[in-house]
């Protein structure tokens, strides 16, 4: 039972097997939402209203974040509290799996707008079920001295769906509902495997605390107590997401509005940055973990990735030339794999209170959540009022803020 979810102090050894469960249910949810918020989404908003499509990807991403925002706080403090034989995490995994495998088969279906934001509204219930449980894993089971390592996995495998999901989506812009059932069944069988791979004990006999009073206000507020560090992180993550999200929420829109490329070559470019950006966040994902673990440093690397990601978002902005798309999936790609592999991490070495670890965690995605949102939303007013070019800059300099909120957190070296 070493694999077992347990307290962190009884985690003898690397636990691989859940390691390995964290970095497939990771893709299992990543991977499905990317492809659609970034390529078959926006392209299904083109087809239905071609003339306001920019604004409408803004639209969909404002009302999604007010969602998601409300959504990983309480469904992460839920889960805090779930007690059933099958534990904490999993009936929530396996409920927002369904929810969204669902949700996913009506959006290939919505015939306008309206219908197809109402669904994509409904999605944002059903992913945040996942998110947060998921992630509330490692706090649940994972020993300090290897939680760089496992964050590691879990990097890998947002790196695996953000990027990977870019390649398969480029494959279905001429057939999107075809695409969105690909990524239905995507789900349903990565799911399945992750949760054979995770094993969560019981939580029907652990004690539970009545939803009243001052445990009520608790269960689903933000954190207060000994929580400086934490909204530092959280600040430094959501600025980072912004900025990233405000290229990626409009990439399909850059290389066509921007850069003037056709369709075929559109894709073409699509599956190649997708790769491009998968294979380096891998690779420095795989490597940044186990080497955060053993100098015993989580804050600077967090930063530093952060940094490169900035760098990266400014080569477009010097030409609207498809070549400076490569360059920054390149850097954008060692920077996002060194960040996802330490994050976690570092989330869970500034909580406040374990006892409240899915709901904080919830909290501090939930920073994540808004920025993938509020990414799009910032592009779309920026390419409103100055065109896409001022995206870049702009991208820039809140990632910069993001990288300097990072370097003031005081008690995690």
């Amino acid at each position: 039972m070493a694999d077992a979810i347990m307290n962190p102090t009884q985690t003898k050894k690397m636990p691989k097997r859940l390691a390995w469960g964290l970095l497939i249910g990771c893709v299992s949810w990543m991977g499905p939402y990317s492809g659609m918020n970034g390529t078959l989404l926006p392209a299904k908003i083109g087809m239905l209203d071609p003339i306001n499509k920019v604004k409408l990807v803004a639209t969909f991403a404002a009302i999604a974040m007010i969602v998601a925002m409300f959504a990983n706080l309480i469904e992460g403090a839920l889960s805090d509290r779930t007690r059933s034989k099958f534990g904490k995490r999993k009936p929530w995994i396996i409920g927002g799996t369904i929810g969204s495998v669902l949700m996913f088969f009506v959006l290939s279906w919505s015939p306008t707008i309206p219908i197809l934001l109402i669904t994509w509204t409904i999605y944002q219930l059903t992913l945040n079920a996942i998110v947060a449980p998921m992630v509330a894993i490692i706090a649940d089971a994972i020993d300090p001295k290897y939680r760089g390592t496992v964050s590691s996995f879990y990097g890998i495998g947002m790196s695996i769906g953000a990027y990977g999901s870019g390649v398969v989506a480029s494959q279905f812009l001429s057939k999107v509902n075809i695409g969105i059932w690909v990524f239905a069944l995507v789900q349903v069988v990565l799911t399945v495997i992750a949760m054979f791979l995770i094993k969560e004990p019981s939580s029907a006999d652990e004690p539970k605390v009545p939803l009243k009073g001052s445990e009520l206000l608790a269960s689903f507020a933000f954190p207060v107590k000994n929580a400086g560090d934490f909204y530092l992180a959280l600040l430094g993550k959501f600025l980072m997401m912004v900025g990233s999200y405000m290229i990626t929420g409009y990439q399909l829109y850059i290389l066509t509005d921007y850069m003037r490329l056709s369709q075929s070559t559109t894709s073409r470019m699509v599956a190649i940055i997708s790769m491009i950006l998968m294979v380096t966040a891998i690779v420095f994902g795989a490597v940044s973990g186990p080497l955060a673990d053993k100098i015993g440093r989580l804050k600077m690397p967090v930063a530093l990735a952060t940094l490169m990601i900035a760098i990266a978002g400014l080569f477009p902005f010097f030409d609207a030339a498809p070549w400076t798309m490569l360059v920054y999936a390149v850097l954008s790609g060692i920077g996002n794999g060194a960040y996802l592999a330490v994050d976690q991490a570092l989330n869970i070495a500034v909580l406040p209170n374990p006892k409240t670890a899915a709901k904080d965690l919830g909290v501090m995605n939930l920073s994540a959540t808004l920025g993938q949102i509020m990414g799009p939303v910032t592009a779309g007013a920026v390419i409103s009022l100055a065109g896409y070019r001022l995206i870049f800059p702009v991208m820039a300099v809140i990632c910069i803020i993001g990288c300097v909120m990072i370097m003031c957190i005081k008690k995690v070296k």
